[in-house]
Formats: C-alpha cells, sequence, structure tokens
C-alpha cells in the first residue's frame, strides 16, 4: 500500500486546493418580468420560459 513519506504541508495542500471552489450558477433576467432566472429555465416568479407561459403565475 502507498504510504507517503512525508507529512504534505498546509501551503502544497493549499496550492492544490485552489480551483476546489463553490460556483455562482448562470443567472439571466427573465424576458417577461425582468427578475433574475437560472439560464435554461422556467421563471419561478411569472412561470414563463423562452416567451411562452409554461405553468400559470399564482
Amino acid at each position: 500500500m502507498a504510504v507517503p513519506q512525508r507529512r504534505t504541508s498546509k501551503t502544497r495542500r493549499d496550492k492544490r486546493r485552489t480551483h476546489f471552489k463553490l460556483e455562482v450558477p448562470g443567472m439571466v433576467k427573465c424576458e417577461q418580468c425582468a427578475e433574475l432566472k437560472k439560464a435554461h429555465h422556467v421563471c419561478k416568479n411569472c412561470g414563463s420560459y423562452k416567451g411562452r407561459e409554461i405553468v400559470k403565475a399564482q
């Protein structure tokens, strides 16, 4: 079984983890109500997608 000969330093460990982070989802404005929504998803505010009403707004 592979065992490291030396302990990994904090600096080396943190350098390796620089790309391991959360990403913000792509948000765009809704064409109908100008509310921010996820790209390629139905708007939660007005229920429209690509200019058409998909879900009845409450």
